[in-house]
């Protein structure tokens, strides 16, 4: 019986090695491994489950349609949100952030060393920048990809954005819009006020003062990358190597533009607005100083740019 047993075994072994090495369809069709296959679809049987995506730090593999996300960056949220992707959890300023408070109002505030508040909300993506803590330990919890920031674009980020979240044409589809509507209005701004006339963005942090690059948040990236506005010669110098640059109250009128933007926060100390060297400003005295609120302001993701659209067109057009 032993040795009758033994090749039996052998040829069940076959046969199954046979019926695992090919798929088959519903006509009895034998198809190849291979067959259809891509970086972002590993296989059929997980084709509806997950997808591999290619981030920075080489492939992961995430969920084709993820249900529970965790944002650990302020910088991301909006980008996930406006393609309607579930969060479950974000950072403290995004939470307090007056446009995103009433969508956010129940997902729970954390950061990247809220290991066991993330491990409770039972997340299906983590999504964070590159320099966050505790990383290893997250991909222990979900799959996980980061992001320098910087990197890439305001476009482009929310582009990779949607390929990680399988929905890429959808980022797309926002990327082409925005892009068509930032350059009209800004066609109509430079008729408006004067294709050469400047434009700065200033905010105080912690009792300093600062004005910002074209790739800083505040909107920089619409004025000057989408609608194409000038700067003043003087920040685009100071302000080339890190993307801002301090100033004093005493030297503000070299670094303001004919128009001023003021991301202002009540919370900080914006005594300079008291001093006669602000009063005395060209943007000042023209009414040419618009005040937005900080809080709303800070950031380049695509919720947060339709914000500010909105407020430029408004300001510069009287719309």
């Amino acid at each position: 019986m032993k040795k009758l047993f033994v090749p039996i075994l052998l040829i069940l072994v076959l046969l199954l090695s046979a019926c695992g090495g090919n798929q088959v369809n519903n006509n009895n069709q034998a198809i190849s491994p291979s067959a259809n296959s891509s970086s972002a679809v590993p296989s059929a049987a997980s084709k509806s489950d997950t997808i591999t995506y290619q981030s920075e730090s080489g492939p992961v593999e995430v969920p084709a349609h993820p249900k529970r996300v965790v944002v650990l960056t302020r910088f991301l949220t909006g980008n996930v949100m406006i393609l309607g992707v579930p969060l479950v959890g974000v950072d403290e300023m995004s939470k307090n952030n007056p446009n995103f408070v009433k969508k956010l109002e129940n997902v729970s505030a954390v950061s990247d060393e809220s290991l066991e508040k993330i491990i409770e909300l039972n997340p299906d993506l983590i999504i964070g920048l590159s320099d966050i803590k505790n990383i290893d330990k997250f991909k222990q919890i979900a799959p996980t990809v980061t992001y320098t920031y910087g990197k890439v674009d305001f476009k482009k980020q929310q582009v990779e954005i949607g390929k990680l979240l399988n929905k890429e044409k959808e980022a797309q589809a926002w990327v082409d819009d925005f892009d068509a509507r930032t350059k009209k209005a800004g066609e109509e701004i430079k008729a408006k006020i004067g294709a050469e006339a400047t434009v700065s963005v200033i905010e105080t942090f912690n009792k300093q003062l600062y004005v910002y690059g074209d790739n800083f948040g505040r909107g920089t990236e619409i004025l000057y990358q989408q609608f194409g506005l000038k700067m003043p010669e003087k920040v685009k110098a100071a302000t080339k190597k890190d993307g801002f640059f301090a100033l004093s109250t005493e030297v503000l009128k070299d670094y303001t533009g004919d128009y001023v933007i003021f991301s202002k926060d009540a919370d900080q100390n914006n005594s300079f607005q008291n001093t006669e060297t602000y009063k005395n400003l060209p943007s000042v005295k023209n009414q040419h100083v618009y005040e937005a609120d900080a809080k709303t302001f800070y950031f380049n993701d695509p919720l947060s740019m339709e914000y500010q659209l909105e407020f430029f067109i408004r300001h510069f057009l009287g719309h």
